[in-house]
């Protein structure tokens, strides 16, 4: 595998949570440097086997915004 991607969310009670899309890994950290650190975190205790590790992670973060009219 070469890359995994993580969707990135604001939670609605603080933070930040991160799910791989196509894997069962999830994590949440207070701010985005948390997030990051846990992530990594979360890819290695996922793919125990270096071989199988993916070279690059990607955090696409998703961002709603309302705006009244």
């Amino acid at each position: 595998m070469t890359e995994i991607v993580f969707l990135v969310e604001e939670d609605p009670e603080g933070g930040y949570t991160a799910r791989a899309l196509g894997e069962s890994i999830f994590t949440q950290g207070d701010d985005m440097e948390t997030l990051r650190r846990k992530v990594l975190d979360a890819v290695c205790c996922h793919f125990t086997d270096r071989a199988e590790r993916p070279k690059l992670v990607r955090l696409h973060q998703v961002r709603d915004e309302v705006l009244a009219l």
